[in-house]
């Protein structure tokens, strides 16, 4: 840890001794357990965490990244995206993909970590129609993983055809669910206090900035529920203008939240050191660029 974070080694010692000396106890029904210790993992919720975490698994991001064998973009390595322990794999053939899963389980047994196989899982995009049918095993420590057709990451769909429209569905009940949540609960509140949880349970749309393949009915959905969530709560008529409650109650429309979201990540991207980011904020010519320039270039009114 010293040589790669650059600590003091008294800083280092400070460390290794306080987790050396932690001590744990379970809490049941007003009842406490035995004391007992941790031999690995950091602690849960501690602000020091993330970063001892990180300087635990660079070593494998560095690994992989140096490995030369995967997905490259504008000559920027792209072959391994991670998020704390969440880490996901991209490569170019399945010999590519099994090269790489060869340097995490030697990452793993020279660092005491161990991975689980039944956790992980494989997917194969979709180039048009092609499609295979019978493939060679694909393991992780001697167990052979399941193909899937899609998987969600940090809470956001994956599919094989880089279809958005199971992740816009996924948002679509999400939204029914807070929605109703509100209107049974704060049914006696002011439309002021209305207004303001519905602008914090309603118009998160985690991800959106995302969607860039759907079908124009699954989008038409969320845009549907979305504006029969304010009709609730306030406890509107079901034909009322949308457009116009909105105005009325200084709301942005959903097109407007979608707008705004998508200007935000483009900010973000522009001005993000990360050289992956900066390379997908470089391509004027990805799908992901044309949607967000189509949002800002171009506005239709849709009322429902």
């Amino acid at each position: 840890m010293q040589q790669v974070a650059g600590l003091p080694s008294e800083v280092t010692s400070l460390i290794k001794y306080w987790y050396h000396s932690q001590k744990n106890c379970v809490r049941w029904a007003g009842m406490f357990s035995e004391e007992y210790g941790l031999e690995c993992g950091v602690r849960q919720g501690g602000i020091s965490s993330p970063r001892l975490f990180n300087l635990y698994i660079n070593g494998l991001i560095d690994e992989l990244s140096n490995a030369n064998v995967g997905c490259s973009v504008d000559g920027v390595c792209m072959n391994n995206f991670s998020y704390a322990d969440d880490m996901v794999l991209l490569a170019p053939s399945l010999g590519a993909l099994q090269t790489l899963i060869g340097i995490c389980e030697r990452y793993a047994g020279t660092h005491g970590l161990r991975y689980n196989a039944n956790k992980s899982e494989f997917l194969i995009f979709k180039a048009g129609a092609k499609t295979y049918e019978t493939l060679p095993p694909i393991t992780l420590c001697g167990t052979n993983l399941s193909r899937v057709k899609h998987f969600k990451y940090l809470g956001h769909w994956v599919t094989e055809d880089l279809c958005d429209n199971m992740d816009i569905e996924r948002e679509r009940r999400a939204l029914s669910v807070r929605c109703n949540m509100l209107a049974r609960r704060f049914s006696g509140c002011t439309k002021e206090v209305k207004v303001t949880l519905f602008r914090a349970y309603c118009q998160c749309f985690y991800t959106c900035n995302l969607w860039v393949n759907y079908v124009q009915r699954t989008y038409s959905a969320l845009r549907v529920q979305y504006n029969d969530a304010f009709r609730i709560l306030l406890g509107l008529r079901r034909s009322c203008s949308a457009s116009g409650m909105f105005a009325e109650a200084s709301v942005d429309g959903f097109h407007a939240i979608i707008r705004k979201r998508c200007a935000s990540l483009l900010d973000r991207l522009l001005g993000s050191p990360n050289s992956i980011l900066k390379v997908f904020a470089g391509r004027w010519d990805s799908p992901m660029m044309r949607r967000w320039i189509s949002l800002h270039s171009s506005f239709v009114n849709y009322e429902c």
